[in-house]
């Protein structure tokens, strides 16, 4: 397989980077990711992701796009209030990247099963509540999908990789392992607009790391905070008594 005239013409500046190169533009083409969620962090990684030429993205996700989603879901403008997410942002991202592929789900990723995880070669989750991330961060680990975590509320966002490839990695219980406030999300406590096109973006560019073959460290937990513009990592081990990877592994 090689890529095509208009496809040199369009990737050129990846084609120059000593990292992708013709043979990493391949595998982004031959990739296959899911998002799930399409709200700030979903706008901004998955528009860098369809305009890197990640050849298969799936999108889930279950709501209809809200007035006060606008400030900071760049993939949406006012003419799209109540239409559903996924058929939106599929659209916008098909007519950026005519030469991609871009599915939409319009439902919940609770009424996932397993099996539905396994076609593809990561996951990121860009959901906002602890009850989706445990669902997917125990689906993916069953199917031994890696997952790219993120998350932003307020003027602080997280961002870590749990390599369910591997059975070392550590998993979303081993950094969370107690319950955290469901009510805790942007709804309640509010969030800087441009901090999700940062997280949104860190984790596009983890991915496409990822994709084509590079090393991205599982379990190390970066922070950024836009407040005082601080940037922080910490790395997170697989905790042996883990309720979660330690029963499933």
């Amino acid at each position: 397989m090689a890529l095509n005239n208009k496809e040199n013409q369009r990737y050129s500046r990846h084609l120059l980077t000593q990292n992708i190169g013709e043979q990493g533009q391949l595998k982004l083409k031959q990739a296959s990711i899911l998002i799930v969620g399409v709200g700030g962090l979903g706008c901004a990684a998955s528009q860098y992701l369809a305009a890197s030429g990640v050849g298969k993205i799936t999108l889930v996700d279950h709501d209809k796009i809200e007035l006060s989603n606008l400030q900071r879901q760049i993939l949406f403008k006012t003419n799209h209030l109540n239409k559903n997410k996924v058929e939106v942002a599929q659209n916008q991202l098909s007519g950026s990247n005519p030469m991609i592929e871009v599915i939409a789900i319009n439902r919940s990723i609770l009424t996932f099963s397993e099996e539905q995880f396994n076609p593809y070669e990561l996951v990121l989750d860009c959901t906002d509540n602890f009850t989706a991330r445990q669902f997917i961060n125990e689906c993916c680990l069953k199917a031994k999908v890696p997952v790219l975590s993120a998350s932003a509320i307020d003027g602080e966002g997280q961002l870590i990789f749990f390599d369910f490839s591997t059975p070392d990695s550590p998993c979303y219980k081993c950094v969370f392992p107690g319950k955290l406030q469901s009510s805790v999300n942007c709804s309640t406590s509010g969030v800087l607009s441009p901090l999700l096109g940062v997280i949104g973006s860190m984790q596009a560019s983890q991915a496409i790391k990822i994709l084509i073959g590079m090393n991205v460290t599982a379990g190390q937990l970066t922070s950024v905070n836009l407040w005082d513009f601080s940037f922080r990592q910490f790395t997170v081990h697989k905790q042996v008594e883990c309720k979660t990877c330690s029963v499933i592994n």
